[in-house]
């Protein structure tokens, strides 16, 4: 593709509720291009921008695409994201280096759920809007009752720049409200004339002489629009709606000409904040300028090996060069710099500021990381993305996945920053945690194609432990004789219980001799090694301090070993006769959802064994609730919660302290462990 400057680029994110169409949507303006020279199905799975195995098999995107699209001189770079809220940090990565967003909503369904949710997300970056009415081919697809809801729910500056000629299997083309001399059938004559008022007064509001130009009844000239227009559309004032049918072609050229006539380039954005040895600077979009690039995706792909996603912010970033990642504090070789559409690779000599590319093999770069030049080191904001809320226990499936795994975790964990991998150092489980199952699942999937590694998934042990519940005295003597020197070890303990969290303590009070003293760290010793496994259901044992007042030895026979095992032996029989309890981790919740979900999910927390602790008004109608709540009903808790709100609730939740567990239920838990122990041997 012909290099362009940066007044010629344009940087779109595609974004709607899963379903909408973006993917369909962006095949379609790649066709009107004439990138591609058929256009590919999401049936099929032959679209650019859904190309990896896992989207093709789930009809489904699960990752940001690049698709670069010329138009009329310029160069549009369409960033399609998933819909699907498991991959949320995607749509981090996308949203984060574009200049504008296009918000897909279907015309069946008008706004959904995604659809707010995306909205907030551009909201909150402060990007220009754009929405595309798609479907309008679809059966019960009704252009007015979409645009209803719009208005409805972000207000009435989002204002028709189309109107549809037709509906269902009767669309049959748009019309242009800006266009004076557009041919315009008498069906839709009203609803064009009353748009184009509706727009025009929109457009007017956006400066002072527009309005008192418009409120004196004179006509706004057609420079006068589209200057304000743009304006108002870079400022948010206005959120222009276009409408369409990606299949049939119908509005994709007309949604590209609005791209490239009313959405900002690069340097009409405001300059972003980067930081320097000397301070915060503010670094405009100039190709002369420094060199600021952003790494924003990592994939490791299979042919070129790991390949750098990146936007360039400032300068002009150039092919077999040197780079130095601020963040990392490294010099890096770039070799060969890629345009990128789907998943093909076309080698260019340079990107300027504005551009997105990629480059391939840098060993220290990651997402989020800067590259920059050596002598003017700059850093840019990294990205945040959400954390992990639901995690599954991995196994390898073979001895062969065993020395696989532990690499191949590292890698999707660097290609998907939203993904965290851990271990649970009371289980000893690898967990991986993701934005949900299917997020998880492909992952895995992921994991097997490409690195050759297959994994298991199984829902996490709890990580229980055990305690006592009264105090009690304990003797125990270990006596053996087997020919020789035997084996002699004798001592009292008094166990009790100590406060949650206080750990374990020992302690000795023996008088007089009765253990000699060179033996008491053996007894510890004994001890502390039996607190590894309980009486209840083998858990550690946690909470109580154990002290040594008595016992006896054989000057012969007594030895470290044995006061060792003598020690151990007892703190079990102690534990037996102590009233031990079974003690669960309690996770800190904090969930945020819609007003009219509170109740359900208070109900739904209770019924998890919950303590609400308190509920907080939020901005946009939303309510934080806040509850200790058992980390063994919490397991499935963000597939439930998606559920219960329609996908518009969200938590987070953190360790907060062990408390007991419920006498009835521990029985179940016994079970249930023993069995798991059993499938696994």
């Amino acid at each position: 593709m012909p290099s362009v400057t940066s007044d010629r680029l344009r940087n779109i994110v595609l974004l709607s509720h899963s379903g909408a169409g973006k993917t369909i949507l962006s095949e379609a303006l790649l066709y009107a291009a004439g990138v591609t020279n058929r256009m590919g199905t999401v049936e099929d799975g032959t679209t650019v921008s859904d190309y990896e195995a896992e989207e093709a098999r789930r009809q489904s995107s699960v990752q940001v695409s690049i698709l670069p699209c010329p138009w009329r001189d310029s160069k549009i770079n369409i960033i399609d994201t998933p819909g699907y809220a498991d991959f949320r940090g995607e749509v981090v990565s996308g949203i984060r280096v574009a200049d504008a967003a296009l918000i897909v909503v279907a015309a069946p369904a008008g706004v959904e759920v995604g659809t707010q949710q995306m909205w907030q997300m551009s909201d909150d970056l402060g990007l220009p809007r754009m929405i595309f009415i798609s479907k309008m081919d679809r059966e019960n697809a009704d252009f007015q009752r979409a645009m209803q809801s719009l208005t409805d729910r972000f207000g009435r500056h989002c204002v028709a720049l189309n109107v549809p000629v037709g509906a269902e299997a009767g669309f049959s083309g748009i019309v242009n409200v800006l266009d004076t001399t557009a041919d315009v059938p008498d069906s839709v004559k009203d609803a064009v004339a009353s748009a184009r008022e509706a727009l025009t007064e929109a457009i007017a509001e956006t400066d002072d002489d527009l309005t008192l130009k418009y409120l004196e009844g004179e006509s706004l000239t057609a420079d006068e629009l589209a200057q304000g227009l743009r304006r108002g559309i870079a400022s948010g004032a206005i959120v222009p709606v276009l409408v369409g049918a990606s299949p049939s072609g119908i509005g994709t050229k007309e949604l590209l000409d609005a791209i490239v006539d009313h959405m900002p380039s690069p340097g009409d954005r405001p300059p972003v904040a980067a930081t320097t040895p000397s301070g915060e600077v503010e670094l405009p979009c100039d190709p002369n300028g420094p060199l600021g690039a952003l790494v924003f995706k990592t994939t490791a792909d299979p042919f070129v090996g790991k390949l750098s996603y990146f936007r360039v912010y400032s300068g002009t970033f150039k092919s077999d060069s040197q780079a130095w990642n601020t963040t990392a504090g490294e010099a890096e070789r770039v070799g060969q710099i890629f345009e990128v559409t789907g998943k093909s690779q076309e080698g260019t000599s340079e990107l300027v500021a504005g551009d997105i590319g990629a480059v391939s093999k840098l060993t220290s770069v990651l997402t989020g990381h800067t590259l920059a030049d050596r002598e003017t080191p700059l850093t840019l904001k990294g990205l945040e993305f959400p954390n992990a809320v639901y995690n599954m226990a991995i196994y390898p499936k073979s001895k062969a996945d065993v020395d696989k795994m532990s690499a191949s975790l590292a890698r999707i964990a660097e290609e998907d920053p939203s993904l965290m991998v851990s271990r649970e150092p009371d289980t000893l489980e690898m967990l991986l945690g993701g934005l949900g199952d299917t997020h998880v699942e492909v992952a895995v999937e992921k994991m097997k194609r490409k690195f050759g590694v297959e994994l298991q998934l199984e829902t996490p042990k709890v990580p229980y432990k055990e305690t006592i519940a009264v105090p009690t005295r304990v003797e125990y003597r270990h006596k053996k004789q087997s020919g020789g020197h035997g084996q002699f070890g004798h001592v009292w303990l008094e166990l009790e219980p100590q406060a949650r969290g206080a750990g374990f303590e020992f302690a000795q009070s023996v008088v007089g001799g009765a253990v000699p003293r060179e033996y008491i760290p053996s007894v510890q010793k004994g001890v502390t090694r039996a607190l590894e496994g309980g009486v209840v259901a083998g858990f550690p044992i946690v909470d109580l301090k154990a002290t040594l007042v008595d016992g006896s030895y054989h000057s012969v026979d007594s030895s470290g070993m044995s006061f060792e095992i003598a020690g151990g032996h007892a703190l079990i029989k102690g534990i037996q006769q102590a009233t031990p309890v079974l003690l669960e981790p309690v996770m800190r919740v904090s969930v945020t959802v819609p007003e009219e979900y509170t109740g359900d999910v208070m109900g739904d927390l209770n019924s998890k064994r919950g303590r609400i602790q308190g509920m907080t008004p939020q901005e946009h109608g939303m309510t934080l609730i806040e509850a200790e709540v058992p980390q063994a009903e919490m397991m499935r808790y963000a597939t439930e919660l998606r559920s219960q709100t329609q996908g518009l609730g969200s938590f987070g939740m953190e360790f907060d302290h062990y408390d007991q567990v419920p006498q009835h239920l521990v029985p179940a838990i016994v079970e249930a462990m023993r069995e798991k122990e059993e499938a696994r041997a």
